[in-house]
This record gives structure tokens, C-alpha cells and sequence, in this order.
């Protein structure tokens, strides 16, 4: 696993690497993703499994939401307890997605992706550096493990992956406005489930 931490400045040179990376790869395995974006990159990993979630024909492959769940939760997880270099267990890193349907996927972003960059800037810095940080992670860690439930409640893992996007890009951006819309978009989607449960 690469130990490097990438620099990434906003979702389109994400998606360009990850599309650079990946291209003409039969299956794109979680292994090439995170060395893709480096094993110490909390945003961009929040980031990637948002946008997995979230993207046709790959968020609705059933399985993945949970898996994009153990990710964050393992990646969040270690984050809290003070750890900065990630460990994920071999068994998870193998999990693939046909490269085609990813390709595909990650080609649909580019557009909203450009758009969505214009808007990022450095503001209500607290909210995602110190305790603000720590405070994604553990609401993270509980978005992650809402994610099998979400798997059978429809439309709801589109909302978890919604907000861990806009964790992913919070933290990319210093953007503490988006960690303050993630929090009341998982809120919504957390009361949305219990309502579709009642």
C-alpha cells in the first residue's frame, strides 16, 4: 500500500487521478484505490467511498454500500483513536468492481465535479481541523455503520453517501460550511430511515 498522502485541491483532480489510475484496469480493486489516493488520506478516502456510493451503476451494485461502510468505519475509526496512517485488513482491500462500470461512473462526475470545485474555499475552519475533525470522524464512524441497514431502505445509502462527499470535500477544501450542510443532510437521512422503519 502506498504510504505517500496525495494532494488533491478539489473533486475534478480526484477523478482525473482516480480515472488516470484506473483506465483500461478489467477490475478496480479498494487495493488501487487507496493506492491511488495514499494510505494517510483521510478526505480523499471519505471522499472516494461517497462518490462510490453515490455513483450509477456502481453504488447500486448491492454489497457495496456495506463495503464503502467498512471502509469508512475501519479508516474513521483508526482516525479517532489518533492514529494517521490507515490499516485495512487484505480481505477488504481485494473487494473489486468491474472497470468498465467504474470508468463509466467516474466519467458521469466530471461535470457536477467542475461545477462543485468553483464553490470551494477556506471557511468555518474549525468545523473539519482539532476536535471539528475528530467530530466528522466519529459521525463518520456512524454513518459507516448504518450503511447495511440503508442497503434495504431505498434511497437512503444515497444520502449517507451524500454526506461522506461532503465530509471528503469539508476536508479537502478546509471547507467547514459543507461539514456543517453534512451534518444536517445526515441528520435528514437518519430521520428519513427511521420514519420509512415506523
Amino acid at each position: 500500500m502506498d504510504d505517500d498522502k496525495q494532494q488533491f485541491d478539489g473533486l475534478t483532480q480526484l477523478i482525473e487521478h482516480l480515472d488516470n489510475s484506473t483506465r483500461g484496469v478489467e477490475r478496480v480493486s479498494l487495493s488501487l484505490i487507496v493506492e491511488t489516493v495514499g494510505s494517510r488520506s483521510f478526505g480523499p478516502l471519505l471522499l472516494i467511498a461517497g462518490l462510490i456510493t453515490l455513483a450509477p451503476l456502481i453504488g447500486d451494485i448491492p454489497g457495496v454500500p456495506t463495503v464503502m461502510g467498512i471502509l469508512v468505519l475501519m479508516v474513521s475509526g483508526q482516525l479517532v483513536v489518533g492514529r494517521r496512517h490507515f490499516w485495512l485488513p487484505q480481505w477488504l482491500l481485494e473487494r473489486s468492481v468491474d472497470g468498465g462500470k467504474f470508468t463509466r461512473g467516474i466519467h458521469w462526475m466530471r461535470r457536477p465535479a467542475r461545477g462543485i470545485d468553483k464553490l470551494l474555499k477556506p471557511r468555518l475552519v474549525r468545523l473539519v481541523r482539532g476536535p471539528g475533525l475528530l467530530t466528522v470522524a466519529a459521525t463518520c464512524s456512524l454513518i459507516a455503520l448504518g450503511m447495511p441497514l440503508m442497503e434495504v431502505v431505498p434511497f437512503s445509502a444515497n444520502g449517507a453517501g451524500a454526506a461522506l462527499t461532503l465530509f471528503g470535500l469539508a476536508l479537502i477544501a478546509r471547507d467547514g460550511l459543507l461539514a456543517l450542510i453534512g451534518f444536517i443532510l445526515i441528520s435528514g437521512t437518519a430521520g428519513f430511515i427511521l420514519y420509512q422503519l415506523s
